[in-house]
């Protein structure tokens, strides 16, 4: 039999037990049959996505579930999202990441702006490469807060830190630091008052946007594609550059879904459907969902347990009905990293995950969370990538 595969990915969907929830985690407590019956028919384990000293970032976790070791690979994140938004970088080219932040009293209060709406956000990043754009900075629009600042000969081993890895925090700890750290900040710096006077000019003040944050930077990336490693063609769907540019490093097709947020009623409708086009043709679909990861960040409780929700009924349910059809395929659901709402930022501990289809064994679990999978031999994202795609 040829198999196909669907890999369904919940961004941080593991987390650590709640007392609240009566000492078990958000994914033991979210109501999940969709998940537990690919556990029941297969086998459940644990994937260790994040190599030893490097940061739990959904760029390394990603790379390592597509099957490429992040220790031989990573170069960074902003270089994967510039290659989603068809930015080519040069040999002397620096890509960051510019989140739209939200900084009060010299605190990080927002990560994502009130996770600004696209229309609004580019308005500002149109603004800010008007006024501060030059040959050697380049500002490019993208969806939300999640933007890229490309800047020419750029010194090595700057320093920077996740913004969503210090909500709440004073951000002077957290400034960017090393070389070239003077450029990084006197940007900034003139974006807050860029910022501050496209604010002033609109209707009805209604971003929360004040500051930009750069982050996350590197050169150019290139991987060997899935079709020179494995033989197999297929596609990414996500709402976010980053899992998207991943998609297109490993040389997939990457179609654009309308509506899809990367947040809480996303159009799940229009993902699962482009994923059952996709496996029509091809042999791999690649379906990640943000929302789980989102609302750990924002530090919900509830709303993560109706994201983990969500992506069980209106994504893993979907498949596993296709599943029934379709005999040939094989599904494997697994978050990407742990984000735990009580840090509200990503860890590094293995993860969980479940596979079922053809040739694939069945252990003894009869449900999905990381209890169930304790104990269970753990696998790195690509042992558990190769695992799942043997003949």
């Amino acid at each position: 039999m040829s198999y196909k595969y669907a890999i369904l990915v919940g961004d941080g969907m593991a987390d650590y037990p709640f007392p609240e929830l009566g000492n078990i985690t958000p994914l033991a407590y979210a109501k999940t049959p969709n998940m537990d019956s690919v556990a029941s028919n297969g086998h459940t384990g644990l994937v260790c996505t994040v190599p030893d000293g490097m940061h739990p970032g959904s760029d390394v976790a990603n790379l390592s579930l597509l099957g490429y070791d992040p220790l031989r690979y990573y170069s960074g994140r902003a270089p994967i999202e510039a290659a989603s938004m068809g930015i080519l970088l040069s040999a002397n080219d620096t890509a960051f990441r510019c989140n739209l932040v939200t900084i009060e009293n010299n605190r990080m209060v927002d990560y994502s702006a009130g996770h600004i709406d696209t229309e609004s956000a580019n308005q500002i990043i149109h603004q800010l490469q008007k006024e501060l754009g030059t040959d050697r900075i380049r500002f490019y629009p993208g969806v939300s807060y999640r933007h890229l600042v490309v800047i020419s000969d750029f010194p090595q081993d700057l320093k920077s830190t996740p913004p969503h890895d210090i909500t709440d925090c004073e951000i002077a700890p957290h400034l960017p630091s090393g070389n070239g750290a003077d450029i990084i900040l006197s940007l900034m710096e003139k974006a807050h008052s860029v910022i501050s006077s496209v604010k002033n000019n609109q209707t009805g003040n209604k971003t929360k946007a004040t500051d930009i944050w750069l982050w996350g930077q590197g050169n150019s990336l290139k991987l060997p594609t899935l079709k020179e490693q494995f033989g197999l063609s297929g596609s990414v769907i996500s709402a976010v550059d980053l899992v998207k540019g991943l998609g297109v490093l490993a040389g997939l097709e990457v179609p654009s879904i309308d509506g899809a947020t990367g947040y809480l009623g996303t159009n799940y409708a229009g993902k699962i459907k482009a994923a059952f086009k996709a496996l029509e043709t091809q042999d791999l679909v690649y379906l990640h969902v943000e929302a789980p990861d989102e609302t750990s960040h924002e530090g919900s409780l509830q709303k993560k347990i109706q994201a983990i929700e969500e992506f069980d009924s209106f994504v893993v349910g979907e498949m596993v009905k296709y599943q029934k059809e379709h005999p040939e395929l094989r599904i494997l659901v697994t978050p990407d990293h742990a984000t735990p709402v009580s840090l509200k930022t990503h860890s590094s501990e293995p993860v969980p995950y479940t596979c079922s289809g053809p040739g694939i064994d069945k252990n003894s679990s009869t449900s999905y969370s990381e209890m169930s999978a304790e104990k269970k031999r753990v696998l790195t994202g690509p042992q558990l990538f190769r695992c799942f795609i043997q003949k």
